[in-house]
């Protein structure tokens, strides 16, 4: 297996993918999907980290985000994975709680050393539904940051402020 570098403390915002164990549909309910946005609020409150963008898929999620300070990226991704994934087993039927693999081993991300790059990850996270035939415009997927952009407050999780407005992102 290849070790992928990392390069972390970059000052940078990163782009972030993982997907679900052998791609399997773990985000098919909406209780999966809102089980990992509460733990994706809990990373923020955990660590000094500002979420810039992100959407969740069926069978991966996305993530546009910034850690603050020294603290690895993996360190973070690796809790989000596991605590995220315990909860959802955790609420599963009595003879399946506790069973399984949710995630994918591992992460894959991508410094973004512009805005310009920053931008362009958001609108990537926002017109993936669209482009997996999920939807037909991006405002229809509730569970990414289109919306908040949009000026909705009724969002499942609030971003943090970019410094580059992003128009029509």
């Amino acid at each position: 297996m290849v070790n992928l570098i990392r390069y972390d403390n970059t000052g940078t915002a990163r782009f972030v993918t993982f997907s679900c164990y052998r791609r399997l549909r773990n985000f098919a309910s909406d209780k999966n999907k809102a089980i990992f946005i509460e733990y994706l609020q809990d990373m923020r409150r955990r660590h000094a980290v500002r979420l810039y963008g992100y959407v969740i898929m069926l069978t991966h999620a996305h993530l546009v985000l910034h850690p603050i300070g020294t603290i690895k990226l993996s360190v973070i991704i690796g809790q989000l994975k596991s605590l995220s994934a315990r909860a959802v087993f955790a609420s599963l039927p009595g003879e399946r709680r506790g069973e399984g693999v949710f995630w994918q081993r591992r992460y894959y991300d991508h410094n973004c050393r512009q805005p310009k790059y920053v931008v362009e990850k958001i609108r990537y996270c926002h017109n993936n539904p669209v482009v997996a035939g999920l939807v037909s415009h991006p405002s229809e997927w509730q569970w990414s940051s289109y919306n908040w952009y949009h000026g909705q407050t009724n969002v499942p999780i609030q971003m943090d402020e970019f410094d580059v407005p992003i128009e029509q992102a």
